[in-house]
This record gives structure tokens, C-alpha cells and sequence, in this order.
């Protein structure tokens, strides 16, 4: 068994037995608008296990620790560490995955991010944010290997409340630019791609979802996103397109979210042997499932 999944069932435990917040993220990929008010604080733990690329075995588990403060009602900042466990064995693709490789959880980034609201979700007739960050990472998170990367995201958020609140609707659109440049590895196989060039990668996404409160403090919802990576040479070269659950449970200062999302359709670059050719299994994976948890003092 991979280890940090014990992570994961402690996280499914706390959703059971903590109450939740009111200030909470309903789905688990797609963003909302709201922004934290002036002077409070909202502490985040986030596991997300991404499984199955189709051939040999594949599992990583990304975890992210993040502090969100309100500056003011509309202006927040946020920190985030984000970390990787991993654990690939009998499936080599070149560029991506060099080796067979089993680590525990260790840091991978970190990142700094804000967001500021135009139109408030509760007050307007619908609600408008923005997010920007920068990350700055280690690890590369589809194998593991050393490799250095700066990323710079912007992303729209729009939300808007029907039936008194109780169907929310949300929607994201925006993108990411990253510089990363892989470590050398010695003693790769006979004819392994391994650039060790400095590459830009550009991304976009667009994603949308609904959540509907079916009795105090619960929700479910369903949400799909498509993200989109291009670069220079070569324009677009791969997508792909998520969709899936989530159920979510709020309370005054808890908040707790699970959501299953399974790869729909993807396309663009191919390893050599891929049986599904309907997806996109070189940097994605089959499945992902994903744990958040959130706490506001």
C-alpha cells in the first residue's frame, strides 16, 4: 500500500466528526468568488491522489498547506507549501518518467498568491474575483526527479447564488506561465529523452460547476474543467477534460470536501504503448480524488 494514503482515510475521519465554516470551498477544483472578510484567517489542508496512467503502476499523493488572511473584505493574501509522495514502477515514457521511483511525502514548492473580489457573490447579482500567484518549485510532480520551476497563474473566478443560496453556481478561466529546467540524471536507458534545457510552458483552464444544499450544512455537487498546455514549438501538444462528485459539509467553523474526478477525454502526445488513445496519460492520470479541509479564526 502506498503509505501517505494513510493521510487520506485520517482526513475522510476529521470530515465525519468536525463541524465545518460558513466561509467554505464547495467543490473541490473549481474556485469560488468569495473572498475572506478583513482581519480573519482560514487555514487549508488539501490531499489529492492522482492514480492510473494506463500501464505499470502509477500513484502520487500532492498535498498543500495553505494560510489565507483577509486584508480587507474584498483584498486577501495567501501562503501556500505544497508537497509529493510517489511511488511508479514498470512504465517509462520519455521525458516524463526516467525511472522506477518510490519516495515518502516531501516538499515540492511553495507558494505566494492573492485575490481580490470586484463584485461580491452575496451583494451582486453575481460575483467577480481574480487570483494571482507565483510558485516556485523543486520537484517535478509527475515523477518525482529534481527539477527547478518558477510558475506564474491568473485566474477569474464568477459565482452566483440561485434559490436563495441554496444552488450556487461557479466558474474559472485562466492560465498559467512556467519556466523549469530538469536536473541531469546519470545512467539513463540507451537513446531516454531527458532534456535538460530550459523549456516555457504555457497552460490555460476553464472550468465550471454546481453545488445544491440538500439539508443543513450539506452539499453536493458535480464540476468539470479542461486545462490545455502549449508550447512554443510545437502549439498546442496536450488536454484533457475532468469531471466528477463532490459532496461537501459546512458548519460555523469547519468546512470539509470530497470529490472523485475521473479523466472524460484527453488528447495530444501519446507514450509509446498507450492502450487508450482517448486520453491523455503522459503528465495526467485515469483518476484523481481529492480531500480538503478548512479551518477560519
Amino acid at each position: 500500500m502506498f503509505i501517505p494514503r494513510k493521510a487520506i482515510a485520517l482526513a475522510i475521519a476529521l470530515i465525519v466528526t468536525l463541524p465545518a465554516s460558513a466561509d467554505e470551498n464547495l467543490l473541490g477544483y473549481v474556485r469560488g468568488a468569495e473572498t475572506l472578510p478583513k482581519g480573519a484567517s482560514e487555514f487549508y489542508q488539501w490531499f489529492t491522489q492522482r492514480s492510473d496512467k494506463g500501464a505499470g503502476h502509477y500513484s502520487a499523493l500532492d498535498t498543500k498547506t495553505e494560510i489565507e488572511y483577509g486584508v480587507t473584505d474584498r483584498f486577501q493574501v495567501s501562503a501556500e507549501v505544497n508537497g509529493l509522495a510517489i511511488n511508479t514502477h514498470g512504465l517509462l515514457i520519455d521525458g516524463y518518467l526516467p525511472a522506477d521511483r518510490k519516495t515518502g511525502l516531501r516538499a515540492r514548492s511553495i507558494e505566494f498568491g492573492i485575490k481580490y473580489n470586484f463584485l461580491s457573490p452575496a451583494k451582486d447579482d453575481i460575483g467577480l474575483s481574480a487570483i494571482s500567484s507565483i510558485e516556485f518549485g523543486r520537484l517535478d510532480p509527475h515523477s518525482g526527479q529534481a527539477k527547478s520551476e518558477v510558475e506564474v497563474e491568473l485566474e477569474m473566478q464568477v459565482q452566483k447564488y440561485f434559490l436563495e443560496g441554496q444552488l450556487v453556481w461557479v466558474g474559472n478561466l485562466g492560465g498559467r506561465a512556467a519556466r523549469e529546467k530538469r536536473k541531469f540524471i546519470a545512467n539513463l536507458p540507451d537513446g531516454f529523452d531527458w532534456p535538460v534545457e530550459p523549456e516555457m510552458e504555457l497552460q490555460t483552464r476553464i472550468g465550471t460547476g454546481v453545488s445544491y444544499r440538500f439539508a443543513p450544512g450539506w452539499y453536493a455537487g458535480a464540476e468539470v474543467l479542461r486545462e490545455s498546455e502549449y508550447e512554443t514549438e510545437v502549439g498546442l501538444e496536450r488536454w484533457s477534460t475532468f469531471a466528477g462528485p463532490s459532496i461537501h459539509y459546512a458548519g460555523q467553523k469547519w468546512w470539509a470536501t470530497l470529490t472523485a474526478f475521473r479523466q472524460m477525454r484527453g488528447g495530444g502526445e501519446q507514450y509509446a504503448g498507450q492502450a487508450d488513445t482517448r486520453l491523455h496519460l503522459i503528465e495526467k492520470t485515469k483518476n484523481e480524488f481529492r480531500v480538503k479541509l478548512g479551518y477560519n479564526f
